[in-house]
């Protein structure tokens, strides 16, 4: 099996040494990786680290302030000379119905554009998405109605708001290309993949089953990023002996 890995789960090594940690991750036998932040790289020199390492990238984290009307083109000459087919806004400010609203217009503004050039815009989760808000409504459902973009669902986040993961994916259907492979407790203290209490081992099979593109992440740095994701994907291999 191929995993991808988030690479915010190795922020503490990604800013002083994004290339030393692309190469760690890629000798684990991560086949791919979802960028959260570039740390002043050119897309030149970004790419050059992926192909040395014999890497690919299945996605970025990328804030919605970068896909605005000013800075949307730059982003996509960016993202396309990495070889980036999926910007995914990973979560948002959406606290009141104003913000919500101009939220809504910027995804259906730059959901075309970024289509137009082969690249899908996707939403990420975290718990707050499926409960009801400041103003009574459940974000993730203002997002699914009033949006056509892909949602990436954090599998981890969705058990912690009290959702069923595999009932939700099998919910949204198509619009789920990717989910985070992740674990925790349900109180949302994260942990490396087999160390919690989410229904990780289910999942998987599920996003086996059903094709899906699998991301781990994994958040806590203990006591170091690399041996976090390390044990993570020792684990994800302990599954498939």
């Amino acid at each position: 099996m191929e995993y991808g890995l988030q690479m915010y789960s190795v922020r503490d090594m990604t800013e002083k040494d994004l290339a030393g940690a692309l190469r760690e991750v890629a000798r684990m036998g991560y086949s791919f990786v979802e960028f959260a932040g570039f740390f002043g790289h050119s897309a030149k020199d970004v790419r050059a680290m992926l192909d040395e390492n014999g890497l690919s990238v299945s996605g970025t984290h990328t804030g919605w302030g970068e896909l605005t009307a000013d800075n949307i083109d730059a982003t996509i000459a960016y993202h396309k000379e990495i070889g980036n087919k999926n910007i995914i806004i990973p979560g948002a400010d959406l606290s009141t119905r104003e913000k919500l609203d101009a939220f809504v217009d910027l995804l259906n503004e730059a959901q075309p554009k970024l289509a137009a050039e082969g690249i899908t815009l996707g939403y990420h989760n975290h718990h707050r998405e499926f409960l009801p808000n400041e103003f009574g409504v459940l974000t993730h459902s203002e997002l699914e109605a009033r949006t056509s973009v892909a949602f990436e669902i954090d599998t981890y986040w969705a058990y912690v708001a009290g959702q069923d993961p595999i009932a939700l994916l099998e919910r949204l259907g198509d619009r789920v290309p990717v989910i985070h492979l992740k674990d925790g407790f349900s109180d949302g203290h994260g942990k490396a993949l087999g160390e919690g209490t989410a229904p990780v081992a289910d999942v998987r099979e599920y996003a086996i089953k059903h094709g899906l593109c699998m991301v781990v992440e994994s958040e806590t740095c203990d006591p170091t990023g690399l041996l976090e994701v390390e044990r993570c994907i020792k684990y994800l291999r302990s599954l498939e002996a």
